[in-house]
C-alpha cells in the first residue's frame, strides 16, 4: 500500500473533495479519448454543460473519498454525516423474508450505499456485493479487504461471483449490484440504455425471479462542502415485467430494459453525480472460469 494513502484516509471530507474535483480536471483535460466519452455520453442523455462540467469535478471526488472509506478500522462507523430517505423500503423487505436486491448505478458514492446499509441493516440481514477486480495486484488486494466489512461481502464478477451471489440470495441475505456496469459476455443482453443500445446484465432480474427478492434502488448522494451523503432508496421506476407469455430470452430482454429505464430515472436526479466517463457502450469481455 501506498504510504499516501493512510494519510489521505485522515483528511477530512471536504479536504478530499476540494483535490479531487481538481485531479478530476486533471484527468480530463489530460485524456482526449476520455475527454470524448464523457462528452458523448452525456450528450446521449440530454445532460446540459453546466452538469457536464460538474461531472468532471465529482467523478475525482469519488476518487478522493475512497481512501477515507476503505481504511478506517473494521467495526468503525462511517466518518461523516449519513442520513436515509426511504429506508422504510428496506424494512419492509426484510421483513417480507424473501431477500432483497438493491441497484445502484454508477452514481454519486455508490461505495458509502453498501457501507451504510451494512451499518444500518446489516445486522438483521447481510449484504454481499457484486464488483469487478482491479487488474492491478496491490490494488486488487487493497479492494478485497477494505471493502470486506462487518456484515458487508464482496463477490467478484466471475462465475466464482455469481455463485457466491446465488448463495447468499438462498440465505436471505442482500445483494448489491451496479446494473450499468457491462457484464461479462453470456451474462446480459443488448437493452436500451438512453437511447443507446448497451450491454446490460441480466443476473439481477434472474435471482430476483427465482427467489422472489424484492428489487429496490439505491444511491448515496454526495453532499456539498464535504457535508455527507444523503442514501435514497425507492422501488424501480419500471417494475420488472411479468415473466407470463414471454420466452426466457423476451423477458430477460423486457427485464434489461426496465431496469434501464430506472437506472435512467435515478441518474436524471443528479445527473453532475454520474461516471459519464465509464465505458457504458462497449463490448463485454468473455467470463472467466466459463471453461
Amino acid at each position: 500500500m501506498h504510504p499516501l494513502l493512510p494519510w489521505l484516509a485522515r483528511r477530512p471530507l471536504r479536504h478530499l473533495h476540494a483535490v479531487g474535483a481538481f485531479l478530476g480536471w486533471v484527468a480530463y483535460l489530460g485524456s482526449p479519448s476520455y475527454r470524448r466519452r464523457l462528452k458523448a455520453n452525456a450528450a446521449l442523455a440530454g445532460v446540459g454543460a453546466q452538469e457536464r462540467r460538474a461531472s468532471v469535478g465529482e467523478a475525482g471526488k469519488l476518487l478522493m473519498e475512497l481512501p477515507r472509506l476503505w481504511l478506517r478500522p473494521a467495526g468503525v462507523t462511517i466518518n461523516d454525516p449519513v442520513r436515509w430517505a426511504g429506508a422504510e423500503f428496506v424494512q419492509q423487505a426484510l421483513d417480507a423474508g424473501h431477500g432483497l436486491v438493491l441497484l445502484t448505478p454508477h452514481l454519486g458514492s455508490f461505495e458509502v450505499a453498501a457501507q451504510a446499509y451494512a451499518e444500518r441493516f446489516g445486522e438483521q440481514q447481510p449484504i454481499s456485493v457484486l464488483y469487478r477486480p482491479a487488474r492491478q495486484a496491490w490494488l486488487r488486494e487493497l479492494e478485497e479487504t477494505a471493502r470486506a466489512r462487518p456484515n458487508l461481502a464482496t463477490a467478484p464478477a466471475n462465475l466464482a461471483g455469481v455463485r457466491q451471489l446465488m448463495r447468499a440470495l438462498r440465505q436471505g441475505q442482500t445483494l448489491g449490484m451496479l446494473p450499468d456496469q457491462v457484464p461479462p459476455q453470456g451474462l446480459g443482453v443488448w437493452a436500451p440504455f438512453f437511447g443507446e443500445t448497451a450491454y446490460t446484465m441480466t443476473l439481477a432480474p434472474k435471482l430476483a425471479q427465482q427467489s422472489g427478492a424484492a428489487v429496490l434502488t439505491i444511491f448515496a448522494e454526495r453532499l456539498p462542502q464535504g457535508g455527507g451523503y444523503a442514501v435514497r432508496v425507492a422501488p424501480l421506476t419500471d417494475p420488472l415485467p411479468p415473466r407470463e407469455g414471454l420466452t426466457e430470452d423476451g423477458w430477460l430482454s423486457a427485464a434489461a430494459a426496465a431496469i434501464n429505464r430506472s437506472m435512467e430515472a435515478l441518474i436524471a436526479q443528479r445527473p453532475e453525480q454520474y461516471l459519464w466517463g465509464y465505458h457504458r457502450y462497449k463490448h463485454p469481455r468473455s467470463l472467466e472460469g466459463a471453461s
